[in-house]
């Protein structure tokens, strides 16, 4: 996806008046404006609602989602020239929701198990036969970047080519990162796989 598209290249050399009411707009021209509200247009609700999944507070998530998107347009104009600007602007959401989180002294835990649980869960009596606490211990073995791909594809029921531009990686990445998250569950929790066997 590219964020420069000028409906008039004349026009995209002026900044707009929209640039008074945000000051670090000052100086930037309409193709930068227009690119830099396209990209925050495109993933601010993605962005809070992963964040709430990590937080489970709709104050903290929405302090982190528009802390980024601060730094962001800080930023926009030397991320322009990044080769992977979407994977920078994931970092800086994965860094404010750690402010947040050390700011209530959480642990780096997500707040909802539901979606880890989906990946796994394949018997009706799940809820019964698993704690939820035996449950987090085991999501604590995953690594962070498996935790996201699987908070943004089950959690947030995106489907993997969005997870992976949102997280600024390879759809093939997100694939793998979700099946290896999907195997270490099984094996920490001894749950067989689908082939009758505890994977190893």
């Amino acid at each position: 996806m590219t964020y420069e598209d000028p409906e008039n290249s004349a026009e995209a050399e002026q900044p707009s008046t929209f640039s008074a009411q945000h000051p670090a707009l000052a100086g930037w021209s309409i193709t930068d404006e227009r690119s830099y509200w396209a990209f925050h247009d495109d993933r601010y609700t993605p962005f809070l609602g992963f964040a709430y999944r990590k937080l489970g507070s709709d104050a903290d998530a929405e302090d982190a989602a528009d802390k980024t998107f601060d730094e962001i347009m800080n930023n926009w104009q030397r991320m322009l020239g990044m080769e992977n600007l979407r994977g920078y602007a994931w970092s800086i959401l994965k860094s404010r929701i750690s402010d947040q989180r050390r700011k209530r002294d959480k642990q780096a835990l997500p707040t909802d198990l539901a979606a880890f649980a989906a990946m796994v869960d394949h018997r009706d009596d799940f809820a019964v036969v698993l704690g939820r606490l035996q449950f987090a211990r085991a999501v604590g073995h995953l690594s962070e970047r498996q935790r996201d791909a699987v908070t943004l594809r089950h959690g947030l029921e995106l489907d993997t080519a969005t997870a992976a531009q949102l997280m600024g990686v390879a759809e093939a990445t997100v694939r793998s990162l979700l099946s290896q998250a999907r195997a270490r569950l099984l094996q920490v929790l001894d749950i067989p796989s689908d082939d009758g066997k505890v994977r190893s």
